[in-house]
């Protein structure tokens, strides 16, 4: 396809009912797809992946642990995009892909940050310390949770969208800060094992369902964010209709 084919695809993507049509035909099989991925992740990290030699059956934490910390970059990442898509392309659809992704990315933050404090509990003694990276996350769900609150904050969702695609924007400044955190600073959270340029340091038996879980949460993360931005078009469609009936009452008697 060629790149002004798929310009004109991302644009018919921007009508809402097109939208909700295509999603409802690929939410189920999206959906489905992703509880049998993560089923399979699942049943490798608790029965086929050996224990480690150091940390013993405490590494099952990390089939959990690593891919929520990937997604909550991910999740931001969609976010800054919409938020970009709201500002400068003024894409229809953006600033509900932005609304509906904040709190999935909330969510997997959280997960990051207390599968986390259960792994560092066997291997640094404690549940928290305030590590560079630790503290960089931890400072991402804050960001989460404020986007989220601004959102609430403000009735019209044209006023909203532009507040919190700023806010957004502002807020990407920590991402490579999260990213690179290990590299930066002398931290106790160990330095990258899968994506690095030499290959992974991960031994296969390990890496393998940790991929797994990986891709099986990130469809189930699609399929969340698809179903929230379903969810809020029609929530906003049923918003202009009460506005619209509430200024033309129906004249009884008729």
């Amino acid at each position: 396809m060629t790149a002004a084919g798929l310009a004109a695809s991302f644009w018919n993507l921007a009508n809402p009912t097109r939208f909700l049509a295509l999603s409802g035909r690929v939410l189920p099989w999206l959906a489905g797809l992703a509880a049998l991925v993560t089923a399979i992740g699942l049943y490798m990290a608790f029965f086929t992946a050996p224990p480690d030699y150091q940390q013993g059956d405490t590494v099952r934490i990390m089939f959990i642990h690593v891919p929520s910390a990937w997604l909550a970059l991910f999740l931001y990442a969609i976010m800054s995009a919409s938020a970009l898509g709201t500002l400068v392309w003024r894409h229809p659809l953006a600033d509900v892909s932005q609304k509906a992704a904040a709190p999935i990315g909330a969510a997997f933050t959280l997960l990051c940050l207390v599968t986390g404090a259960l792994w560092g509990k066997p291997m640094w003694g404690t549940y928290w310390v305030w590590d560079a990276r630790l503290t960089s996350v931890f400072v991402l769900f804050l960001i989460y949770c404020g986007i989220i609150a601004l959102w609430r904050s403000i009735d019209d969702p044209g006023r909203a969208a532009r507040a919190v695609a700023i806010l957004t924007l502002v807020g990407f400044v920590n991402i490579p800060i999260v990213k690179f955190s290990v590299d930066w600073w002398n931290t106790l959270h160990q330095p990258a094992s899968v994506f690095r340029l030499d290959g992974p340091a991960i031994h296969p038996t390990i890496l393998t369902p940790l991929l797994v879980m990986a891709v099986g949460l990130s469809l189930a993360a699609v399929a969340l964010h698809l179903s929230g931005m379903r969810t809020e078009i029609l929530n906003r469609r049923i918003r202009t209709l009460t506005i619209l009936q509430a200024d033309h009452p129906a004249e009884g008697g008729i």
